[in-house]
């Protein structure tokens, strides 16, 4: 385990030395405070003395995956943003880890300028402030949204969301009763343009309906435009 500064907020968690080394090099010299393990034992030891915002997780790793660090830490109700590194094409593995809680993946090789790129967006996003002309605090059947202090309440019961959750929703009460293509989702949550192959966005929708939902097999709040995308219904009763 190495470390480059006395606080941090990215977290490079690979098996692979070389990768760690190279990889943490760049994003330093790109101003970011980085921190570097090598296993998810280590990354438990950054979080107790580092002030981690988000982590950058290789999935293939020995004895504990990536995918099973990830599940660990939302089962924990950790909700730091997470980034997973896939080395293997199959879409499964995203898609799973999309499912445990990842917030973006970037397959392996990949380009240090694009991990950058993904890094900046969820950074600006986490601290980009609220309007003052926007409203902070949005009601929908049995849910309050604190827009300012990230937070989701289900009557008086706070319920954990991870910032790709907030995200996403934060982009649907933004726009309610309009119906969001796919690729509008992905630009206003995440930025970035929708890949043809790529389910994530559907993926993390499936997780939100499972948050706010009654029934997310028949959900009332997101719905689902056939051929379309999705549109929210603030005012269903759920």
């Amino acid at each position: 385990m190495t470390t480059n500064q006395n606080s941090a907020q990215i977290a490079l968690v690979d098996d692979d030395p070389k990768i760690r080394e190279l990889t943490a090099k760049y994003l330093s010299d790109q101003g970011l405070s980085v921190v570097t393990a090598s296993n998810g034992a280590e990354l438990d030891e950054l979080r107790i003395n580092y002030n981690i915002n988000l982590i950058v997780l290789d999935l293939m790793m020995p004895e504990e995956s990536g995918l099973e660090v990830c599940q660990r830490l939302r089962v924990n109700k950790i909700d730091t943003p997470i980034i997973m590194l896939t080395a293997k094409g199959d879409e499964v593995d995203r898609i799973v880890g999309l499912e445990m809680g990842a917030d973006d993946y970037l397959p392996k090789p990949f380009n240090p300028r694009e991990l950058l790129a993904r890094i900046n967006a969820i950074i600006r996003r986490q601290t980009a402030p609220v309007r003052q002309s926007d409203k902070t605090i949005i009601k929908f059947g049995n849910f309050v949204f604190d827009l300012t202090n990230r937070s989701l309440f289900k009557g008086e019961k706070e319920i954990q969301i991870t910032a790709g959750e907030y995200d996403l929703l934060r982009v649907f009460v933004e726009h309610p009763k309009q119906p969001l293509s796919r690729d509008q989702i992905m630009q206003l949550s995440k930025g970035k343009e929708l890949d043809v192959f790529d389910r994530s966005i559907d993926v993390q929708i499936s997780r939100l309906r499972r948050l706010i939902e009654a029934d997310p097999n028949k959900p009332k709040f997101l719905q689902t435009k056939w051929g379309f995308g999705y549109i929210f219904v603030p005012d269903s009763e759920a």
